[in-house]
C-alpha cells in the first residue's frame, strides 16, 4: 500500500525548512519571498494555511476574537484550537516534506517542535519605517499609526502566548534576528542563503523522522476531530514510527474502542495505541531498559496518578556518528519480549539498537502507561525545542544521560539540564534515582514514618505528663530564662519537623501527594 508520504509526493533528498516570523510591516513577506526565490524554494504564508482552516470548517475568527479579548476558551472553541493547530501543522508539514521551503508568518517554527533543522528567522524592523508603510497604506496620522502598530503586536503576543505558550518575541525561539533597518530585503536574502547552506541545517534521518511523526500525528489529530464518535472528545495523538500514541481523559473512556475505528484507514497508520490519562510525565534519558530500577519508579507513580509516560531519548550532540532515528517502536508480538534484558553497561549500547526505546515502549503500552517515544540530539535547548509547553507534564525525570562523561561531569551535566528544564517550563524535575524517596513509600520511608511518629508521641508525651514543670521552667528569670527561650527555639521547629514529616509520608502512604 502507498504510504502516506507518497501521496503527497515525498522528495527522496532531504529537505530544507526556513521559518521566517514577521512582525507588522517589517518587510517579513518581502523578505521571505526573496529568499525563496534566491534559494529556489517554495515559499507558503501563514495566510495559505489560514484559508486552508476556514475552508476546512474551522471558526478562525471566533478564535481570534477569544485571544484578542481575553476570554476564557469555552470546551467547544478549545476543540477548535486543537483542530486549528493539527490543520496548520499537516498542511505546513505536507508541503516541507514535498519540497524545500520557506515560510512566512508569526509562529511556524512553532508547529514544527521536535524538527532540529529547521532554520528559524525572524525579522524586524525600525519602528519610523513601519509608521510611514502605516501611514503610507492608510492615511493615518502619525500618533494612530503608531497605536495601530502597537495594538496589532499586542494582539500578536496574545495570540502566540494563548496557542503556544511562549513569548513571541524571545530571542531565544530563533536562531537569527534580522533587523532591516540597515541592511537591504536583497542583501540580508543573500547572507541568509549562507546561513541555510551550514550542516545545522540540514536535514538528517533522525530530523526528517520527526518530521514525518509529527505529520502523522498531526493527520491523526484532525482526524479524530472531525470523526463523529471523538470529536467532542478531548484527545491527545502523536506519533512514532507509524504508531500512533492517543491519550484521552477518564470521562471519555467509553470512547476508547471508537478511536481505533476514527483512525482506521488513515496512511502510513500500523497500530493505534489508546491511553488513559490525566496528565503526563517525560522520561528522559540516554539509554533505556524495563529492568531498571528507575523504570519500576516511573510507571508506579504514572499509575498513582493515572499519567501517560512521554519518552525522550537525548543523544549528545558531541557523541559521533550520525544520530539513530526512531526505529518502528510498537509492542512486542504475542509471546515476545518477555523477559527484559539486562540493563547494558555504561557506555554499551542496547540490544537493540536504539538505547533500549523499543523495548522500553513495549513494556508501557502493555502496562497501558504509554505516551509516545522521540529521538533528540543536542543539549539542554534541544529538549526545551522539542517539548511541546501546552502538554500537562506533572513531572519530568531525568535518567541516564551523558554517559560518555566522567563521573562527575556526567553529574554536572545532568543537574545543568535539570536546572535548564525547571527555570524555563515551570515544571517538577527529578533525578531518576530520587523517584523513589520522593514520590514512593517503601520500607525506608515505612521505617522514617515510625521514627517520626515516636519522636512526636514522645515529646508530646513528656510536655504533657510534665505540665507543671515546663511552666515553671518557662516562667523562671535569671539565666534559667535564657536556657527557656532556647529550649523553645529548639524544640518548637523539632516538633514541626516531625509532625511535618510523619503528615507528608501519611499522605504519600495513601497516594494523596
Amino acid at each position: 500500500m502507498m504510504s502516506c508520504l507518497d501521496a503527497i509526493g515525498r522528495r527522496k533528498d532531504p529537505v530544507r525548512i526556513i521559518c521566517v516570523s514577521r512582525g507588522s510591516h517589517s518587510r517579513g513577506k518581502e523578505f521571505a519571498e526573496c529568499l525563496a526565490k534566491k534559494l529556489g524554494f517554495g515559499c507558503l504564508g501563514r495566510e495559505d494555511l489560514v484559508e486552508e482552516a476556514v475552508k476546512a470548517g474551522v471558526a478562525v475568527s471566533k478564535l481570534e476574537m477569544a485571544v484578542v479579548k481575553q476570554a476564557v476558551f469555552s470546551e467547544r472553541l478549545a476543540r477548535e484550537k486543537e483542530q486549528y493547530q493539527a490543520l496548520l501543522t499537516s498542511s505546513l508539514c505536507a508541503r516541507a516534506l514535498r519540497e524545500d521551503l520557506v515560510y512566512h508568518g508569526w509562529t511556524g517554527h512553532l508547529l514544527l517542535r521536535g524538527v532540529s533543522h529547521v532554520l528559524r528567522i525572524r525579522v524586524v524592523a525600525d519602528m519610523d519605517y513601519r509608521v510611514r508603510a502605516v501611514i503610507q497604506r492608510t492615511g493615518l496620522s502619525r500618533p494612530k499609526a503608531v497605536d495601530f502598530i502597537e495594538k496589532v503586536e499586542e494582539d500578536r503576543r496574545r495570540w502566540v502566548r494563548a496557542f503556544y505558550g511562549v513569548a513571541w518575541e524571545a530571542s531565544s525561539q530563533y536562531d537569527v534576528i534580522l533587523n532591516l533597518e540597515q541592511m537591504g530585503v536583497e542583501n540580508a536574502a543573500s547572507a541568509m542563503c549562507a546561513v541555510a547552506a551550514l550542516p545545522e541545517f540540514q536535514a538528517s534521518p533522525a530530523s526528517r523522522k520527526a518530521l514525518e511523526d509529527l505529520y502523522l500525528g498531526a493527520r491523526a489529530r484532525v482526524a479524530l476531530s472531525r470523526h463523529e464518535a471523538t470529536r467532542d472528545a478531548h484527545l491527545k495523538a502523536a506519533a512514532t514510527g507509524g504508531v500512533v500514541s492517543v491519550t484521552y481523559l477518564p470521562q471519555h473512556s467509553s470512547m476508547a474502542q471508537r478511536i481505533p475505528e476514527a483512525l482506521k484507514g488513515l496512511e502510513g497508520v500500523r497500530e493505534v495505541v489508546c491511553t488513559m490519562a490525566e496528565t503526563s510525565i517525560l522520561w528522559i534519558g540516554e539509554r533505556f531498559t524495563p529492568a531498571c530500577r528507575a523504570f519500576g519508579s516511573v510507571t508506579q507513580i504514572a499509575e498513582k496518578w493515572n499519567a501517560a509516560i512521554e519518552i525522550m531519548r537525548l543523544i549528545p550532540a558531541s557523541e559521533p556518528g550520525p544520530a539513530p532515528a526512531d526505529g518502528p517502536q510498537r509492542p512486542p508480538a504475542q509471546g515476545e519480549g518477555k523477559t527484559a534484558a539486562p540493563a547494558p553497561a555504561d557506555g554499551e549500547e542496547a540490544p537493540d539498537g536504539n538505547g533500549g526505546v523499543k523495548e522500553t515502549l513495549g513494556e508501557l503500552i502493555e502496562r497501558g502507561r504509554a505516551g509516545g517515544a522521540r529521538t533528540v540530539r543536542g543539549g539542554p535547548e534541544a529538549v526545551l525545542a522539542s517539548v511541546d509547553p501546552k502538554v500537562p507534564y506533572s513531572l519530568i525525570v531525568i535518567g541516564d544521560v551523558f554517559l560518555s562523561k566522567g563521573h562527575a561531569a556526567r553529574i554536572r551535566l545532568t543537574r545543568e539540564l535539570a536546572g535548564f528544564l525547571f527555570d524555563k517550563l515551570k515544571r517538577p524535575v527529578i533525578m531518576a534515582e530520587e523517584l523513589a524517596a520522593q514520590y514512593l513509600f517503601g520500607p525506608r520511608q515505612l521505617v522514617q514514618l515510625v521514627s517520626c511518629l515516636l519522636g512526636t508521641a514522645v515529646i508530646y508525651a513528656a510536655v504533657f505528663t510534665h505540665q507543671a514543670q515546663a511552666l515553671a521552667f518557662l516562667q523562671a528569670g535569671g539565666k534559667t530564662r535564657f536556657l527557656a527561650v532556647a529550649a523553645t527555639l529548639l524544640l518548637v521547629p523539632a516538633v514541626a519537623y516531625l509532625y511535618g514529616t510523619a503528615a507528608r509520608l501519611v499522605l504519600k502512604l495513601i497516594r494523596m501527594e
